[in-house]
């Protein structure tokens, strides 16, 4: 194992801000039809995407650790940014941008206090309580749903629904993304509704072409984006 780099080596902690990103890729590696996870990373990468969260909970720390070596090099050669789900430890030993924490992770606060101001934090939200919480706590971004049935988000609960998404774009200034059943077909509601973007995992993961996938969604979030900016 190589040995962990300084925060100098980081690509995007400030430099590539998350209203920007338009895009936030989850990954499953069970919905890549066999494809390595590396494989289709970079195609998503190759189609535009900025961001990429690894969302591998089945994996043990040491092969976790070791999937992180092996799409860094490939993440950050695109000169996009990698996070991680919950694991701050492993944000900490490795030249990982940031970290995307779940309710059961550490505290938004709490890890702003162990990673300090350059790192990433992004925080899943199903409520508008837990946006407030998020948005205090000094995360950078949050992600909110489910807003469309979903079999990955189905432990959520229901959908939240896009109304639930305008109450929290009206009293929340984080950058939010909307996620859970998010295709090119309902994209633009997402967006009309006030998310800065899209947070997907089978939309890419699962296409039989990911950087055709990726740059479709793009043009959606953005075409939706610059109307918005016009009116």
């Amino acid at each position: 194992m190589q040995h962990a780099k300084s925060d100098e080596s980081l690509v995007c902690p400030r430099t590539s801000h998350p209203s920007s990103w338009g895009l936030y890729v989850v990954t499953d590696r069970s919905l890549t039809k066999g494809r390595p996870l590396e494989v289709v990373v970079d195609a998503a990468l190759a189609g535009g995407a900025k961001t990429v969260q690894l969302r591998e909970k089945d994996l043990s720390t040491r092969e976790l650790y070791q999937l992180i070596e092996r799409l860094l090099p490939i993440v950050h050669g695109r000169g996009a940014c990698l996070l991680v789900n919950d694991r701050v430890d492993l944000t900490l030993a490795l030249p990982i941008d940031g970290v995307h924490l779940s309710r059961t992770s550490l505290p938004p606060a709490e890890t702003r206090a162990l990673l300090g101001p350059t790192r990433l934090i992004g925080v899943s939200c199903h409520s508008l309580e837990e946006a407030i919480e998020a948005e205090r706590g000094e995360a950078d971004f949050i992600t909110f749903g489910p807003l469309f049935p979903t079999p990955s988000k189905a432990a959520y609960g229901p959908p939240v629904g896009l109304a639930q998404l305008r109450e929290v774009r009206r009293q929340v200034q984080l950058p939010i993304f909307g996620i859970g059943g998010i295709t090119v077909f309902n994209a633009a509601s997402v967006m009309a509704a006030g998310a800065d973007g899209a947070a997907v995992i089978s939309a890419v993961m699962a296409a039989d072409d990911p950087a055709d996938a990726v740059s479709n969604l793009l043009h959606v979030a953005r075409s939706v984006a610059r109307g918005a900016a016009e009116r």
